[in-house]
């Protein structure tokens, strides 16, 4: 059997991602004619469907399914060489995307350590909200949060993340806190994206709150880190996510350990076949590496 047309494969991996012709269009620069005659080609080569028309959008038939994973690694293959290729010093690209407070507050300080440590390593970084596609090949590791119910990939949890309330040294000094009690009479900063909340923090500590009016209140997690060590508060986050802030002591814990809770919150996911790629192996590593270190 002759080899698809590359462009035909590139319009299906389009649409598949999308599950629009129209979005595939888009991202093309193409007609979504033009796609539609990619993908019904494609299919004549293969001989049975790819798509089945669900509502508004497509999805992949069970053929199109296995089809999509057999050609993903065979993309992103294509596109790995290709930078190969270009790249005059040898150097390779490791392509990172994680969650923005991640990103910001605990992978983008600690850049120069893994560049040290792996001079032959270009890191890229990008940053969103979304949790990225795998199917492309583009991105070797994406850095999520939240609970671990995803599918598209080896999921490896970061260990020793702890729920905690911090704030900065001045705070605490004006306004001292000794019994989780005292927190109730202090300015709360509330954060909507830890996995325990205050509510909850209060409820596993036997602290009775009926109602409790938060002082401010942020749907990032790097926004409250900052808030609490401006002083304006204290906030209930990650250690780990204000690991950089505990060692310049511009937060620290209001109580010993006893009052943190562990999470497991922050996980790397990544397409199984790319743990065998040596620079997603040497991140992996040197991310527990760096974990165990702040511990």
């Amino acid at each position: 059997m002759r080899i698809p047309p590359l462009k035909a494969i590139v319009a299906f991996e389009s649409v598949a991602r999308t599950k629009s012709v129209n979005r595939a269009a888009d991202e093309l620069g193409l007609t979504p004619s033009a796609v539609s005659h990619q993908i019904a080609n494609l299919e004549s080569m293969v001989g049975r469907p790819l798509f089945t028309r669900l509502g508004r959008g497509l999805v992949l038939t069970p053929t199109g399914q296995q089809y999509l994973a057999d050609v993903t690694g065979s993309l992103a293959d294509l596109s790995r060489a290709t930078e190969r290729a270009s790249s005059q010093s040898g150097v390779e690209i490791l392509r990172i995307h994680s969650s923005p407070s991640f990103g910001l507050m605990w992978l983008l300080p600690r850049l120069a350590l893994f560049q040290e440590a792996n001079g032959d390593i270009q890191l890229n970084l990008a940053c969103s909200y979304e949790d990225v596609s795998f199917t492309s090949g583009f991105y070797d590791v994406d850095v999520r949060h939240g609970y671990a119910h995803w599918t598209d990939g080896e999921i490896k949890t970061l260990r020793n993340e702890f729920i905690a309330p911090l704030a900065s040294e001045e705070y605490l000094r004006r306004h001292p806190v000794r019994t989780p009690e005292d927190l109730l009479e202090r300015r709360l900063i509330f954060s909507e994206t830890p996995l325990v909340q205050w509510k909850q923090w209060f409820g596993k500590f036997g602290v009775a709150v009926s109602r409790k009016a938060y002082d401010f209140a942020f749907d990032r997690s790097y926004m409250s880190l900052e808030a609490a060590a401006l002083g304006h508060g204290i906030a209930l986050e990650s250690t780990m996510l204000a690991s950089v802030h505990l060692k310049r002591g511009s937060l620290v814990p209001v109580f010993d350990r006893t009052y943190a809770v562990e999470v497991g919150a922050h996980h790397l996911v990544y397409p199984s076949q790319n743990a065998e790629l040596p620079r997603v192996a040497k991140f992996l590593a040197w991310v527990e590496q760096e974990i165990s270190r702040d511990t």
